[in-house]
This record gives C-alpha cells, sequence and structure tokens, in this order.
C-alpha cells in the first residue's frame, strides 16, 4: 500500500476534520491517543472546549503488543470497518456507527463514545449494568441471524463468506485458541507455578482430541458474520446502552464462537472477583454473573428464534421446530468454545485486567487456576451441558 504511513495526533486532526461528518469540523484542535489493545492505533479527537468528538483509529501493519517481528495485514482494517458496517445495518443500536474508511490508509473515523465505559473495567470494578448481558444478547441474535442461511438467499450468503475471508486474523485465533496453550510454545505467558496445571493440559489427550474439534468447527462452519473477538474489553456500556467496538478479527465462523467467546469473558471475571471484590461483595458479584450468563443466552435464542420464525427464507430451514434444533447445537458449540477462552486467556499471550490485575500473587494464581480447570472441564463435558442452567450448575460445582 503505497500510500500508507503511520499517523501522528495531528493527522488524526486533521483527517478527522475532512471525515468526521460534523458540522463544524474546523472545532477540531488536539488528538490524545488511547490505544490500549494490541493492535491499532487509536485517536480521541477534541474539540477547542476539550470536548471528545469523534474517533480516529488506524491499523498497524504489525502487532503492537509485539512490535515488527510480527507483521500483520492492513486488509484487517477493511474487514473490521465491512464488518461494523454490516452489524450496524442489523443492530444499529448496539454497533459503533462508522462515519468513513480509506483502505489504503487503513483508517476508520467513528462515532465517540466517550460518554460510555468499557465493560471489562466496570465488571471488575464491580459496577453493574443490568441491561448490559441482556442487550449483547440482542446484538448477537440480530447480526448472527440476519447474516446466516436463515436470512440470506444461499448465493447472497456465498458471495458474503468470499467478501470476509479473513485468513490471517483467522490464524492468530487458531493459533492463540486451539494450538499454542496445548503444547510448549514462546507466546505462551504464565507464572512458573502454574507450571504442573499447563503441563496437565499438554499431557490431556482426551482434552486435546475436543479442542481438535473446535478447531475444525472453527475452519470449517461458515454459519454467519462473527464479530470473531467479543470480549467485555469490546463492548462500551452506559445506562441503557451497550455498544460493541473493535471487529477486526471478523468471518464467517461457527455461530457458537462469538457466544462463547462472549460467556468465556463473563466467567473470566467470575474467576477474578475475589481477588479485586471483598467476601461478601465478590460473591454477590459472582452470583450477577452467572444471571447475565443465563440472560444473554436466554436472550439470544429467544430473540434467535423470534426471527427465525418471523424471517427465514428458505423453505427447508422454515421447517417448525428447525431453529430450535440448529440452537442446540449452537449452545453445545459455545461451551466448548467458551472453554478455549478461559485457557487462552490463563495460559497464552493475550491476558485479561480481570485476573492481570490483582495485586496479591497468590490470589491471582488461584484465580487463574480456577480459570483452567473450569475452562479444561467445559470443554471436555459440553455435550453433557443441556441450558445455561446447566451451565450454572457446572461453574458452581468447579468453584
Amino acid at each position: 500500500m503505497s500510500q500508507y504511513r503511520t499517523f501522528t495526533a495531528q493527522d488524526a486532526v486533521e483527517y478527522a476534520k475532512q471525515f468526521g461528518g460534523l458540522d463544524n469540523p474546523s472545532s477540531l484542535v488536539e488528538a490524545q491517543e488511547v490505544g490500549d489493545g494490541n493492535l491499532n492505533l487509536v485517536f480521541k479527537i477534541f474539540d477547542a472546549e476539550g470536548v471528545s468528538r469523534i474517533i480516529v483509529k488506524q491499523a498497524l501493519p504489525y502487532v503492537r503488543c509485539v512490535g515488527e517481528s510480527w507483521p500483520l495485514t492492513l486488509d484487517r482494517a477493511r474487514l473490521e470497518a465491512q464488518t461494523l458496517v454490516e452489524h450496524y445495518q442489523h443492530s444499529p443500536q448496539h454497533t459503533v456507527k462508522i462515519h468513513h474508511f480509506d483502505p489504503e490508509l487503513a483508517v476508520m473515523v467513528m462515532e465517540d463514545l466517550s460518554s460510555h465505559k468499557i465493560w471489562r473495567g466496570e465488571l471488575i470494578s464491580g459496577a453493574y449494568y443490568p441491561q448490559a448481558s441482556r442487550q449483547l444478547g440482542e446484538y448477537l441474535a440480530h447480526t448472527l441471524f440476519h447474516t446466516s442461511d436463515f436470512y440470506l438467499h444461499p448465493h447472497a450468503k456465498k458471495a458474503q463468506v468470499a467478501k470476509y475471508i479473513n485468513p490471517e486474523m483467522c490464524e492468530i485465533t487458531e493459533d492463540l485458541f486451539f494450538n499454542d496453550p496445548y503444547q510448549i510454545h514462546e507466546r505462551n505467558n504464565y507464572p512458573a507455578e502454574l507450571e504442573a496445571d499447563v503441563a496437565a493440559l499438554r499431557n490431556d489427550d482426551r482434552l486435546k482430541v475436543a479442542v481438535a474439534s473446535l478447531k475444525h468447527r472453527f475452519f470449517s462452519q461458515a454459519e454467519a458474520l462473527l464479530h470473531g473477538d467479543i470480549h467485555s474489553g469490546s463492548i462500551f456500556v452506559a445506562d441503557g446502552s451497550l455498544k460493541a467496538i473493535d471487529a477486526e478479527f471478523g468471518y464467517y465462523g461457527p455461530i457458537g464462537f462469538d457466544i462463547g467467546t462472549a460467556i468465556g469473558n463473563l466467567l473470566l471475571n467470575f474467576c477474578g472477583l475475589p481477588g479485586h471484590l471483598g467476601i461478601r461483595d465478590a460473591a454477590a458479584a459472582r452470583e450477577q454473573r452467572l444471571t447475565d450468563i443465563q440472560e444473554l443466552w436466554n436472550t439470544f435464542a429467544e430473540r434467535f428464534q423470534a426471527l427465525a420464525r418471523e424471517k427465514t427464507r428458505d423453505a427447508a430451514l422454515s421447517a417448525p421446530g428447525y431453529a430450535s434444533e440448529f440452537l442446540k447445537k449452537v449452545w453445545t458449540d459455545a461451551i466448548g468454545f467458551c472453554g478455549t477462552e478461559l485457557i487462552r486467556r490463563s495460559v497464552g499471550l493475550s491476558h485479561v485486567a480481570d485476573i492481570d490485575t490483582i495485586a496479591d500473587e497468590a490470589m491471582r494464581h488461584e484465580c487463574l487456576r480456577h480459570a483452567i480447570t473450569l475452562g479444561k472441564a467445559l470443554i471436555v463435558i459440553a455435550d453433557r451441558i443441556d441450558s445455561a442452567e446447566e451451565l450454572v450448575a457446572r461453574v458452581r460445582q468447579y468453584s
């Protein structure tokens, strides 16, 4: 990409003036780089009154948290923008709005969400947003249904699958979720005190067969346009509002992957809460996480089935009862993928603040062990967990 250059803060200001769609673009005066993720530059653009008005995001040609030794495709910015635009069409109230995208500069301009907060930080602090889990279920139901075979004509669906092929980003997922934690690898990242727990993963043949099956599904089941990385750090919340961001891992894959990733991050918070809150507050917050998980799945399943009854276009897929049968498979997939999220966030390259920011080292290690144990169990017994209520019972069993 000959026109590509890495933006400075001033570049971001000038770009926002041109493409931000504001009535008074000349009011934009400065930018602050606030990206705390692994991959991109993110600039908040402020007006003369110090109010953040717009966001400019640019993909870097390498993994930011590693450096230039791990190059990465800039095409992920196109895929992210197109995924968010597509999801916005089906769930505008729960998807960040993209105002402009430039594929050569790998830059997008999007709505400012300064009125919202990142859900992960709110979960860690014990703040509660009673609508969030249900709204996440709504977002997932609408985006995944409307990009699936239930809704799209087969020709349109196949064209969409081709449009959203995302091999480099999928390879990252395939390695971090399904390969690295189950072998000795330089990307793995865990305390030496957990070596025996991690070695047990590598030596568990039953577990590795189950993980292989999940990886094969991730490879081969192009069911809907996934967000691809829908964790609590990719979600903004406010009173009565939830917005999904950061979809550079978007691709056509198994619906259960997005569901499982979302549930997995709620369970990572569940595992980490004793390290952040007092005994009573942690116990209450943990119970709320389990309720959140039930609300997320039940909202998703109810809304997906309602959409299927109203909008399914394929004659065979519209058969009464088929959507319900399909969701049984989605649920089993989701439990397995949830388990891989728990393990990869404990053993692999990319951890979560829910556990990593626990000040007490012994408590942090114990929370990591809990996440590994729970993740391993869910992967192995996924086909024996029939409902969200059964999942909650199993989580209590392994806590």
